[in-house]
């Protein structure tokens, strides 16, 4: 009876003393990061049917690993009719459905589209919105954001002839830079 109260008392102290939890992460996330990119642009433009094409400059800030906030600036100056061009300054949330490797996600910016019309006649300012989707393929240790496709249908609804609908897709890189 002892040596059977000596060894339960051993075992007790022996769990006691060995740690429960991994001294490491198991897993890990991205968490907070902030990615500056770049991409190359071709859109349709309801007004003259143009294909418009053009650089975008974007940020990607992410408070959450799914959660975030992408701002973007695209000018579309080549392409269009008789000078025709565009040009968006938006800002929205994004959601990303996985944190790592492949990334597919959504977002919702709006913002300003201004409008440069045919031979130079007139130029405009439009409340904008433009939902998307896209996808990233992010390599190098999650640091460079391959982005695959980004596909946006926008909306202007207070266009000079009606509501004008563009819609285009981009394609380019990003680097994490916090």
């Amino acid at each position: 009876m002892k040596k059977s109260i000596l060894t339960l008392l051993g075992l007790l102290l022996y769990a006691a003393a060995v740690p429960a939890q991994a001294t490491k992460a198991t897993a890990s996330g991205p968490g907070m990061y902030t990615t500056v990119g770049v991409a190359g642009s071709w859109y349709r433009s309801d007004y003259g049917n143009s294909n418009l094409y053009g650089p975008t400059v974007y940020v990607d800030a992410h408070f959450h690993r799914y959660v975030g906030l992408e701002a973007e600036a695209r000018f579309l100056r080549w392409g269009g009719k008789q000078g025709i061009q565009q040009n968006t300054y938006l800002v929205g949330p994004r959601v990303s459905f996985r944190p790592q490797g492949w990334v597919p996600y959504v977002k919702m910016p709006v913002g300003l589209g201004t409008m440069r019309f045919p031979y130079g006649y007139g130029n405009g300012q439009y409340f904008a919105m433009a939902p998307g989707a896209g996808l990233e393929k992010w390599i190098s240790n999650d640091n460079i954001h391959i982005r695959v496709v980004d596909v946006e249908y926008q909306v202007w609804p207070q266009f000079t002839f009606g509501t004008m609908k563009p819609y285009g897709i981009s394609t380019g890189i990003s680097f994490r830079v916090w």
